[in-house]
Protein backbone atom coordinates (compact mmCIF):
# COMPACT_ATOMS: atom_id res chain seq x y z
CA UNK A 1 0.00 0.00 0.00
CA UNK A 2 1.46 3.74 -0.94
CA UNK A 3 1.76 6.25 1.73
CA UNK A 4 1.79 9.63 1.49
CA UNK A 5 5.12 11.46 1.73
CA UNK A 6 5.73 12.20 5.34
CA UNK A 7 2.09 11.93 5.71
CA UNK A 8 1.62 11.40 9.54
CA UNK A 9 -1.43 9.36 8.61
CA UNK A 10 -0.28 6.40 6.62
CA UNK A 11 -2.00 5.54 3.49
CA UNK A 12 -3.50 7.66 0.73
CA UNK A 13 -6.71 6.28 1.32
CA UNK A 14 -6.68 7.23 5.13
CA UNK A 15 -4.90 10.95 4.74
CA UNK A 16 -7.56 11.16 2.39
CA UNK A 17 -11.03 9.98 4.33
CA UNK A 18 -9.12 12.30 7.62
CA UNK A 19 -9.40 15.08 5.03
CA UNK A 20 -12.74 14.28 4.01
CA UNK A 21 -13.84 13.91 7.66
CA UNK A 22 -12.57 17.21 8.82
CA UNK A 23 -14.14 19.34 5.88
CA UNK A 24 -16.97 17.58 6.83
CA UNK A 25 -17.28 18.50 10.35
CA UNK A 26 -16.52 22.13 8.66
CA UNK A 27 -19.46 22.27 6.99
CA UNK A 28 -21.54 21.19 9.85
CA UNK A 29 -20.78 23.89 11.85
CA UNK A 30 -20.40 26.52 9.56
CA UNK A 31 -23.79 25.76 8.51
CA UNK A 32 -25.12 25.51 12.65
CA UNK A 33 -23.57 28.75 13.21
CA UNK A 34 -25.35 30.46 10.28
CA UNK A 35 -28.70 29.36 11.18
CA UNK A 36 -28.64 29.34 14.82
CA UNK A 37 -26.41 32.09 15.83
CA UNK A 38 -27.08 34.85 13.16
CA UNK A 39 -30.22 34.11 10.55
CA UNK A 40 -32.30 34.37 12.79
CA UNK A 41 -31.05 37.53 14.80
CA UNK A 42 -29.57 39.57 12.46
CA UNK A 43 -31.67 41.97 10.33
CA UNK A 44 -29.46 43.68 7.96
CA UNK A 45 -30.32 47.86 8.20
CA UNK A 46 -32.44 47.55 10.71
CA UNK A 47 -30.47 48.81 13.89
CA UNK A 48 -33.33 48.37 16.52
CA UNK A 49 -35.03 44.98 15.34
CA UNK A 50 -31.13 43.54 15.24
CA UNK A 51 -30.52 45.10 18.66
CA UNK A 52 -33.74 43.93 20.53
CA UNK A 53 -32.64 40.32 19.15
CA UNK A 54 -29.32 40.17 20.07
CA UNK A 55 -30.19 41.39 23.70
CA UNK A 56 -32.87 38.73 23.64
CA UNK A 57 -31.02 35.50 22.44
CA UNK A 58 -27.32 36.76 24.12
CA UNK A 59 -26.25 32.96 24.86
CA UNK A 60 -27.56 32.01 21.38
CA UNK A 61 -25.15 34.86 19.65
CA UNK A 62 -21.81 33.83 21.51
CA UNK A 63 -22.35 30.47 21.02
CA UNK A 64 -22.92 30.91 16.97
CA UNK A 65 -19.66 33.00 17.50
CA UNK A 66 -17.69 30.23 18.85
CA UNK A 67 -18.81 27.81 16.66
CA UNK A 68 -17.89 30.15 13.46
CA UNK A 69 -14.53 29.99 14.96
CA UNK A 70 -14.54 26.73 15.40
CA UNK A 71 -15.33 26.31 11.86
CA UNK A 72 -12.23 28.49 11.11
CA UNK A 73 -9.78 26.40 12.78
CA UNK A 74 -11.58 22.56 11.04
CA UNK A 75 -11.77 24.72 7.66
CA UNK A 76 -7.96 24.86 8.12
CA UNK A 77 -7.17 21.48 9.65
CA UNK A 78 -9.15 20.12 5.99
CA UNK A 79 -7.17 22.28 3.75
CA UNK A 80 -3.94 20.95 5.63
CA UNK A 81 -5.24 17.28 5.58
CA UNK A 82 -5.71 18.11 2.07
CA UNK A 83 -2.03 19.56 1.64
CA UNK A 84 -0.68 16.21 2.89
CA UNK A 85 -2.73 14.03 0.51
CA UNK A 86 -1.37 16.32 -2.59
CA UNK A 87 2.01 17.43 -1.70
CA UNK A 88 3.89 14.63 -3.41
CA UNK A 89 2.12 15.89 -6.48
CA UNK A 90 3.31 19.24 -6.40
CA UNK A 91 4.42 20.38 -2.96
CA UNK A 92 4.69 24.24 -4.39
CA UNK A 93 1.20 24.21 -5.35
CA UNK A 94 -0.02 22.46 -2.65
CA UNK A 95 1.65 25.09 -0.27
CA UNK A 96 -0.22 27.67 -2.09
CA UNK A 97 -3.46 26.47 -1.64
CA UNK A 98 -2.48 26.11 1.63
CA UNK A 99 -1.69 29.64 2.16
CA UNK A 100 -4.63 31.06 0.26
CA UNK A 101 -6.91 28.90 2.56
CA UNK A 102 -4.76 30.22 5.90
CA UNK A 103 -5.28 33.93 4.63
CA UNK A 104 -9.18 33.45 3.93
CA UNK A 105 -9.78 31.88 7.65
CA UNK A 106 -7.27 34.69 9.24
CA UNK A 107 -9.71 37.21 7.38
CA UNK A 108 -12.64 35.40 8.63
CA UNK A 109 -11.48 34.98 12.11
CA UNK A 110 -10.79 38.91 12.40
CA UNK A 111 -14.04 39.38 10.68
CA UNK A 112 -15.93 37.78 13.84
CA UNK A 113 -14.48 40.31 15.88
CA UNK A 114 -17.14 42.45 14.72
CA UNK A 115 -19.93 39.90 15.33
CA UNK A 116 -18.38 40.50 19.20
CA UNK A 117 -18.07 44.02 18.98
CA UNK A 118 -22.20 44.75 18.39
CA UNK A 119 -22.88 42.79 21.12
CA UNK A 120 -20.53 44.69 23.44
CA UNK A 121 -21.96 47.64 22.49
CA UNK A 122 -25.12 46.73 23.40
CA UNK A 123 -23.97 45.11 26.49
CA UNK A 124 -25.48 48.99 28.89
CA UNK A 125 -21.47 48.66 29.92
CA UNK A 126 -20.82 51.76 32.18
CA UNK A 127 -18.05 52.62 29.59
CA UNK A 128 -21.00 53.13 27.24
CA UNK A 129 -23.29 55.47 28.80
CA UNK A 130 -21.97 58.33 26.80
CA UNK A 131 -23.58 57.52 23.83
CA UNK A 132 -27.07 57.20 23.11
CA UNK A 133 -29.60 54.02 22.43
CA UNK A 134 -30.00 54.88 19.41
CA UNK A 135 -26.05 55.76 18.87
CA UNK A 136 -25.30 51.97 20.34
CA UNK A 137 -27.44 50.60 17.86
CA UNK A 138 -26.35 52.00 14.73
CA UNK A 139 -22.71 51.25 15.87
CA UNK A 140 -23.32 47.71 16.33
CA UNK A 141 -25.23 47.51 13.04
CA UNK A 142 -21.80 48.85 11.42
CA UNK A 143 -20.13 46.71 13.48
CA UNK A 144 -22.37 43.76 11.72
CA UNK A 145 -21.76 45.60 8.46
CA UNK A 146 -18.21 45.14 8.77
CA UNK A 147 -18.15 41.95 9.85
CA UNK A 148 -20.37 41.14 6.89
CA UNK A 149 -17.74 42.88 4.14
CA UNK A 150 -14.95 41.07 5.73
CA UNK A 151 -16.22 37.31 6.25
CA UNK A 152 -18.50 37.84 3.18
CA UNK A 153 -16.57 39.91 0.57
CA UNK A 154 -12.80 40.03 1.46
CA UNK A 155 -12.32 36.51 3.02
CA UNK A 156 -14.17 34.69 -0.62
CA UNK A 157 -11.40 36.09 -2.50
CA UNK A 158 -8.94 33.67 -0.58
CA UNK A 159 -11.66 31.22 -0.57
CA UNK A 160 -12.34 30.95 -4.18
CA UNK A 161 -8.50 31.26 -5.38
CA UNK A 162 -7.22 28.16 -3.40
CA UNK A 163 -9.47 26.13 -5.12
CA UNK A 164 -7.56 26.19 -8.60
CA UNK A 165 -4.59 25.04 -7.38
CA UNK A 166 -6.74 22.56 -5.21
CA UNK A 167 -8.38 21.34 -7.97
CA UNK A 168 -5.58 21.03 -10.58
CA UNK A 169 -3.50 18.26 -8.13
CA UNK A 170 -6.96 16.66 -7.40
CA UNK A 171 -6.64 16.55 -11.49
CA UNK A 172 -2.83 15.43 -11.57
CA UNK A 173 -2.86 13.28 -8.66
CA UNK A 174 -3.87 9.67 -10.43
CA UNK A 175 -5.61 8.52 -7.02
CA UNK A 176 -8.47 10.86 -7.41
CA UNK A 177 -11.30 11.74 -10.03
CA UNK A 178 -10.18 13.51 -13.07
CA UNK A 179 -13.36 15.29 -12.80
CA UNK A 180 -13.26 16.40 -9.56
CA UNK A 181 -10.21 18.70 -10.05
CA UNK A 182 -11.87 19.79 -13.10
CA UNK A 183 -15.07 20.96 -11.25
CA UNK A 184 -13.10 22.91 -8.45
CA UNK A 185 -11.23 24.98 -10.94
CA UNK A 186 -14.68 25.69 -12.64
CA UNK A 187 -15.88 26.39 -9.03
CA UNK A 188 -13.00 28.81 -8.95
CA UNK A 189 -14.23 30.89 -11.05
CA UNK A 190 -17.88 30.31 -10.05
CA UNK A 191 -16.99 31.76 -6.50
CA UNK A 192 -14.87 34.82 -7.71
CA UNK A 193 -18.47 35.98 -8.62
CA UNK A 194 -19.64 36.77 -5.64
CA UNK A 195 -17.35 38.92 -3.65
CA UNK A 196 -16.90 41.02 -7.32
CA UNK A 197 -21.04 41.09 -7.52
CA UNK A 198 -20.76 42.10 -3.66
CA UNK A 199 -17.92 45.05 -3.97
CA UNK A 200 -18.69 46.11 -7.67
CA UNK A 201 -22.62 45.36 -8.18
CA UNK A 202 -24.33 44.79 -5.12
CA UNK A 203 -27.51 45.31 -7.06
CA UNK A 204 -27.24 42.42 -9.36
CA UNK A 205 -28.05 39.11 -8.07
CA UNK A 206 -25.79 36.82 -9.32
CA UNK A 207 -24.52 34.72 -6.15
CA UNK A 208 -26.71 31.69 -7.33
CA UNK A 209 -24.74 30.19 -9.61
CA UNK A 210 -21.47 30.62 -6.96
CA UNK A 211 -23.58 28.76 -4.65
CA UNK A 212 -24.66 25.76 -7.32
CA UNK A 213 -21.21 25.17 -8.25
CA UNK A 214 -19.98 25.71 -5.13
CA UNK A 215 -22.68 23.31 -3.74
CA UNK A 216 -21.50 20.48 -6.57
CA UNK A 217 -18.08 21.02 -5.93
CA UNK A 218 -17.13 20.81 -2.18
CA UNK A 219 -19.47 18.84 -1.23
CA UNK A 220 -18.68 16.12 -4.00
CA UNK A 221 -15.63 16.12 -3.12
CA UNK A 222 -15.93 16.26 0.86
CA UNK A 223 -18.26 12.83 0.39
CA UNK A 224 -15.65 11.18 -1.87
CA UNK A 225 -12.63 11.80 -0.13
CA UNK A 226 -15.12 10.63 3.32
CA UNK A 227 -16.55 7.36 1.57
CA UNK A 228 -14.60 6.34 -1.13
CA UNK A 229 -11.05 7.92 -0.14
CA UNK A 230 -8.35 7.68 -2.57
CA UNK A 231 -6.44 5.45 -4.71
CA UNK A 232 -3.44 3.60 -2.86
CA UNK A 233 -1.46 3.98 -6.06
CA UNK A 234 1.36 5.88 -6.73
CA UNK A 235 0.41 9.68 -8.20
CA UNK A 236 0.24 9.81 -12.43
CA UNK A 237 2.37 12.28 -12.63
CA UNK A 238 4.49 13.42 -9.90
CA UNK A 239 6.03 17.22 -10.81
CA UNK A 240 9.21 18.61 -9.86
CA UNK A 241 8.64 20.91 -6.47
Amino acid sequence: MNTTNGSPFGTVKKTARIAGLLYFIYMVFHIFANVIGRSKIIVMGDATTTARNIMASAGQFRTGFLVDLAAGVLFLLAAWALYVLLKSVNKNLALLFLLLNLGGVAVWCVSDLFLLASQLLLSGADYLKVFQTDQLQALAMLSLYLYKYGSLGIAQFFFATWLFPLGYLVFKSGYLPRLLGIVLMVECFAWLLYPLQFFLFPSVFITTLSSAVGFIGEFSLTFWLLIMGAKDQKPALVEAD
